[in-house]
């Protein structure tokens, strides 16, 4: 298990790693659960997302109060914090500003499994406001939506992503924003084959592994110290 100190740092990578790849902007905010406590660590609301720091890391309680750190988080903080009070199987979340999946809630459009990494996405939720999750009842309503699930849309805004850790928000983050670039580029020239919801259950068994999640972090990983 990670310590503190490692959990902040690969919040910070993952972070860096998304603004790389356009997945997050000047915004967005990535989080994890302290185990055994009611805590969080998140990237703070001031943070610099294209140069941060773990120093970028506070923690803070589920009501936002600072607990470690100097300054204060996202006022979005609510997504994460509601989320984890919902779901106890859920370690870490990511807020992003993609660009192609947002693409899709602007126009009131589906992303659909239509290449096979999609397959681990689950099925992809919807939240119908145009709006700052920035309140503990539009976090509360955020989490409904989200359910069981492991991703939600936001309308017009962006996605939320949660899952057992760190590793694998990230590369559901990741696999969001390509399958909704493939799905873009190949509706220019024709319909998409959609995968079945049986084809979906063989491949996630496949691709949800630990060593296969490691190896998507590991290269973006690479492009980032290279």
């Amino acid at each position: 298990m990670e310590t503190i100190e490692q959990k902040k740092q690969m919040l910070v990578d993952a972070l860096l790693m998304m603004e790389r790849a356009q997945i997050i902007d000047f915004n967005g905010h990535f989080s994890c659960r302290v185990p055994g406590t009611d805590h969080m660590l998140i990237n703070s609301g001031k943070s610099v997302r294209s140069a941060l720091t773990a120093a970028d890391i506070v923690t803070i309680d589920f009501d936002g109060n600072l607990v470690d750190g100097v300054d204060v988080p996202p006022m979005e903080f609510h997504i994460h914090a509601e989320i984890y009070r919902a779901r106890p199987d859920v370690n870490a979340v990511v807020h992003t500003h993609p660009l192609w999946s947002t693409l899709f809630s602007m126009a009131g459009l589906k992303v659909e499994p239509v290449i096979m990494q999609a397959a681990v996405l689950g099925e992809i939720r919807e939240f119908p406001k145009t709006a700052s999750i920035n309140t503990k009842p539009l976090g509360q309503e955020l989490a409904a939506a989200l359910d069981k699930h492991r991703v939600v849309m936001l309308k017009s805004h962006g996605s939320v992503v949660a899952a057992e850790g760190i590793i694998e928000a990230f590369v559901l983050g990741f696999y969001l924003e390509e399958t909704a670039q493939r799905q873009h580029l190949a509706l220019q020239i024709g319909k998409p084959t959609v995968l079945t919801a049986e084809q979906c259950r063989v491949i996630n068994g496949n691709l949800w592994k630990p060593n296969l999640l490691r190896k998507v972090w590991d290269y973006h990983q690479g492009i980032l110290h290279r």
